[in-house]
């Protein structure tokens, strides 16, 4: 059996001990001063997206054309399907919307059922406000 190389203890236990020794981080505090107004302005954007008041969301358009008629479209779909809807006038013509998707892939899911009742359902542009 050899002997352990003195200079390769010596190098092992010198390394050890540098790396061993007490290491510590500077220590300090952040405090951050922000505008009460900031937090009145985050707190009536969350009032506002909790009542779908703000939109940038996605809509399907199943119908438009005259008020009679858009009000049957929405009979028929209230009893088929659980997404809101709503009427809304665009002169001169009603339009049946429904859903209030946040996303396109949301949207284009529910299209696919939607689709097989009405055929002519489509997702127009987002909706903004």
């Amino acid at each position: 059996m050899r002997k352990p190389n003195s200079l390769l203890l010596f190098t092992t236990a010198a390394f050890m001990f540098f790396f061993t020794l007490e290491i510590s981080a500077q220590e300090g505090n952040v405090n951050i001063q922000q505008n009460r107004k900031i937090e009145k302005l985050m707190e009536v954007k969350k009032e506002l997206n909790k009542n779908n008041q703000i939109r940038d969301r996605y809509v399907i358009q199943l119908f438009y054309g005259d008020n009679g008629k858009a009000n049957e479209v929405i009979q028929k779909y209230r009893t088929l399907y659980p997404y809101s809807s709503q009427i809304t006038y665009e002169a001169p013509n009603y339009k049946v919307w429904v859903g209030n998707f946040r996303n396109r892939l949301e949207a284009d899911r529910a299209l696919l059922k939607i689709k097989e009742n009405f055929p002519a359902a489509f997702i127009p542009k987002p909706l903004r406000k």
